[in-house]
């Protein structure tokens, strides 16, 4: 019985849609607005939809899209600080006596390739006072880690500079991300130039100075300091694309927690920064013992160099001391921010971020004493300077789950 009564229902309706077109058939002016009308009508509701599809970008879905890639951008950076550690530990960094963007990316292939750079290593100090007796193959070693080292920093670039070039024009960028993707790209090439100087201070001859030959502490640490606020940078702005910040009542005590965290993740760059002065003048094997210096608090030689300024920035003990100074004040800020917040009603993702950080700190106050009692081993002095990079990243995370939501 349906069946039947559905079949002459849907004939009745097509008989009265038949007569319709009929009827406006028999009216050409009528039919042929109808015909325009429906030819319009289409084109006009997808061209809308696209506008509105385009006008939504940049949207939740790209901003975790453009936050990942800042995210895979950060870690590329890690690498470039561990493997220009490693570099400079191993004594690498000034094997590659000239820098050229694109030629230099191919190494040696035949032995006469290599023997011609080889000849060309031997004309600076670093051979002539230290490696004098360096055979073909030590240097093969030293080139590869300092070719790798500048290859890691183009990879790095291209990973800025190539998805900058696609999300923009796919529209992934508002006004605000756009500066910020132009600074990101920006610095890294000031970093490369900057790597450049700071070798160029260790192939210079100096006939005054029987020094082993080293590049100056003060590039080195603006090299590894620019390295380290392009990290800070791209991790901070991937992680507030992909978290959402916690909707918390900005309390006096809150405030005061974010003053507290923003004051202890400047002293934790601070003090990796310091380290940069360390390793630029190898005070990490002045004295090699703990707590005291020696059999000090504080050495005799502190301030031996004139005028008193310079032990600062040039004096090994100095260097060292304030070194350790800046690591334990660093250790105890975190311990602060930890015992703050123990009665605090936090979020469970900001709890958990002050946790790893205080752990990461007695971890890394701990590599810090191992490396320097055993006369700074390479492997622990780059996992030490791995944990400095870890440490910075959570703080930068506590900084990111304690943020403000904007309004």
């Amino acid at each position: 019985m349906l069946l039947p009564s559905l079949r002459m229902r849907l004939s009745f309706c097509c008989r009265i849609t038949g007569r319709g077109f009929q009827k406006y058939s028999q009216n050409p002016p009528l039919g042929q607005w109808l015909v325009k009308r429906t030819q319009h009508s289409f084109p006009s509701e997808a061209g809308a939809n696209i506008a509105t599809v385009g006008a939504s970008l940049p949207n939740a879905a790209t901003n975790r899209i453009v936050g990942r890639w800042l995210l895979g951008c950060s870690g590329l950076v890690v690498g470039a600080v561990v493997l220009g550690g490693v570099t400079r530990l191993t004594e690498s960094g000034l094997s590659m006596v000239d820098w050229h963007l694109v030629r230099e990316m191919k190494p040696p292939q035949s032995q006469a390739e290599w023997e011609a750079e080889f000849a060309k290593y031997q004309q600076f100090p670093e051979f002539k006072i230290m490696n004098h007796d360096m055979s073909l193959s030590e240097f093969k070693f030293i080139f590869y880690m300092e070719w790798g080292h500048r290859m890691w920093g183009r990879l790095v670039g291209l990973a800025y500079v190539l998805p900058t070039i696609y999300f923009w024009k796919k529209g992934y960028f508002n006004r605000s991300m756009k500066g910020r993707a132009l600074g990101l790209c920006g610095f890294v090439f000031f970093q490369g130039l900057l790597g450049w100087y700071m070798v160029k201070s260790g192939l210079e001859e100096k006939p005054e100075s029987y020094d082993v030959p080293r590049v100056s502490q003060y590039r080195l640490s603006a090299h590894l300091g620019s390295a380290l606020v392009l990290y800070c940078a791209s991790l901070w702005t991937g992680l507030t694309l992909m978290v959402e910040p916690h909707k918390l009542a900005n309390t006096k005590r809150l405030n005061q927690l974010r003053r507290f965290a923003k004051g202890t993740a400047g002293l934790v760059f601070l003090t990796a920064l310091s380290g940069a002065f360390v390793a630029g003048l190898d005070a990490g094997l002045v004295y090699n013992s703990f707590p005291l210096m020696g059999d000090r608090w504080i050495p005799d030689d502190l301030l031996a160099f004139s005028p008193t300024f310079k032990n600062i920035f040039e004096n090994p003990t100095t260097v060292q001391f304030d070194h350790r100074v800046l690591a334990m004040s660093s250790l105890a800020a975190i311990t602060g921010l930890y015992m703050f917040t123990r009665k605090m009603m936090l979020p469970r993702r900001a709890k958990i971020a002050i946790s790893c950080l205080t752990a990461m700190a007695y971890t890394q106050v701990l590599l810090g004493i191992s490396t320097l009692l055993l006369y700074v081993p390479t492997p622990l002095a780059a996992t030490h300077q791995a944990g400095s990079v870890a440490l910075l990243s959570l703080a930068i995370w506590v900084l990111a789950e304690l943020r403000k939501v904007a309004k």
